[in-house]
């Protein structure tokens, strides 16, 4: 409702009324200070001349004034007194006018509260805008980058990966250096033979083990920096691997065929063998070579937009659902929530079995969900347990909600909801004709595709025939 059509209310009332009345007394008291003033300046006036200059008042009493001194003083006393009243009656004309409602006020006034909230509307908006433009952009998916910001990116995740190759080499080396058997505590002359060769074979090792993790260090940074920069210089590295790969295999398998041949054995099938191994070497090398070359190809995007995957729309209406029947329920009745994204990403509860038929009638009869109508309610064997799993649609709001609710194989039941929507009456029968899922509630639960003395439940994974004939 607007301003203008807002009625006050009484205490809004009572407050500018008392407001307009300590208004007008002050008035009042200013005027009769004024008229009080004058009357006494008047007669001063009348008697004496004005002096061009008034001394300052010496601090003797009054008694000891001469007539001209207490018509000075006198006349001084009125000056400063009408100097008050002045100066408050301009403060009081100079202080805005106190709020009054839209109800009271002129044509006017109406018009300058107007103008003054668009004025200062408009300063708000201005002040949200340069916010906005001082604030960073937000990240954008890769397909929407222009060539430019897709070359920073580039080189922000190159520089990112060097950083990271560097802090895990720096921290390999931390660990090893940590594990690394400290030296003897007694000095070289001292050792033994034995202990000496220890303690050299140690020092070897730790040597080793630095230098590997520099190297490890040093290529992991040149191939980040590569892979941010040429494409090209990795696919022809990725070439050369698989290439040293295969070469090695082919080695391989000739050098074996070779110490056969010395060792006298010249089965044909050993051969074949070995051949056989060598090219599926070879083949696998290939394979990884092309797996990595798409990789490379494709790294610069599949991880940005992996990154950059923006939540489904359907989100803020599975956190709507979620916080609605917790503060009805609390937050135990919800087992699990998520956006189905293999299901038209429609957002899913699981309820608990034993509230089921409180949340039910809560999803259709809560102002803010409205879920009239139920589209389906089928089960399912999961042989571990049999789920029943609702469909709901909302007119009013016209959003979607599937519910699942678990049952044990052994005592399977869920509450039917049968007297909410009437359109589960069937659904509960096949269920139950085909699965054996009770519907505690359900007022004619019986079968309804198979005949009444028919043995188990079709669609139960573990189901076996009774009637081997039919």
């Amino acid at each position: 409702m607007s301003d203008e059509k807002r009625k006050p209310t009484p205490e809004e009332k009572a407050a500018a009324a008392a407001e307009a009345r300590a208004k007008a007394e002050a008035l009042r008291k200013l005027r009769e200070q004024e008229a009080q003033a004058s009357q006494e300046a008047s007669p001063m006036e009348a008697s004496q001349e004005p002096q061009e200059e008034i001394s300052a008042p010496e601090a003797k009493p009054v008694s000891e004034m001469t007539p001209e001194e207490k018509a000075a003083a006198k006349k001084a006393a009125a000056a400063e007194a009408i100097a008050k009243a002045k100066a408050a009656k301009e403060q009081a004309e100079a202080a805005p006018p106190p709020a009054k409602p839209v109800s009271e006020m002129t044509p006017e006034e109406k018009a300058a509260a107007k103008k003054a909230a668009a004025a200062e509307a408009i300063a708000k908006a201005k002040a949200a805008k340069e916010q906005a433009e001082a604030a960073p952009p937000p990240a954008k998916p890769v397909s929407e980058m222009t060539p430019e910001e897709k070359a920073a990116a580039k080189k922000a995740a190159a520089a990112e990966a060097i950083a990271k190759a560097k802090a895990i080499a720096k921290a390999k080396a931390a660990k090893e250096q940590a594990e690394a058997t400290p030296p003897p505590a007694k000095p070289v002359s001292e050792m033994t033979p034995e202990e000496k060769a220890a303690a050299k074979k140690a020092a070897a090792a730790e040597a080793l083990a630095k230098a590997k993790a520099a190297k490890e260090a040093k290529e992991a940074a040149e191939n980040g920096a590569d892979t941010a920069e040429s494409a090209p210089d990795a696919d022809a590295k990725a070439k050369a691997a698989a290439a040293a790969k295969a070469k090695a295999a082919a080695a391989a398998a000739a050098k074996a065929k070779a110490a056969r041949e010395a060792g006298g054995d010249e089965s044909g099938d050993d051969d074949a063998k070995a051949k056989a191994a060598a090219a599926a070497k070879a083949k696998a090398a290939a394979a990884a070579a092309a797996k990595a070359k798409a990789t490379q190809a494709t790294g610069d995007e599949t991880p940005a937009e992996e990154a950059l995957k923006v939540p489904s729309k359907n989100q803020p209406y599975l956190d709507k659902y979620v916080s609605r029947i917790s503060e009805a329920f609390g937050q135990e009745v919800i087992e699990a929530s998520y956006i189905n994204e293999l299901g038209k990403e429609v957002p899913t509860l699981t309820i608990q079995n034993e509230r089921w038929h409180q949340v039910a009638q809560f999803l259709r009869d809560d102002e803010q969900l409205s879920f009239e109508y139920l589209s389906d309610l089928h089960g399912v064997d999961y042989e571990d347990r049999l789920e029943v799993y609702y469909h709901f649609y909302s007119y009013k709001n016209r959003q979607s909600l599937a519910v699942k609710v678990k049952t044990s194989r052994e005592e399977s039941k869920v509450a039917s909801v049968m007297d909410l929507w009437h359109g589960a009456n069937w659904n509960e029968r096949e269920t139950f004709d085909l699965l054996g899922i009770h519907f505690p509630g359900h007022k004619d639960l019986r079968r309804i595709l198979l005949p009444d003395d028919w043995v188990g439940y079709p669609l139960r994974k573990d189901y076996v025939q009774y009637d081997e004939e039919v």
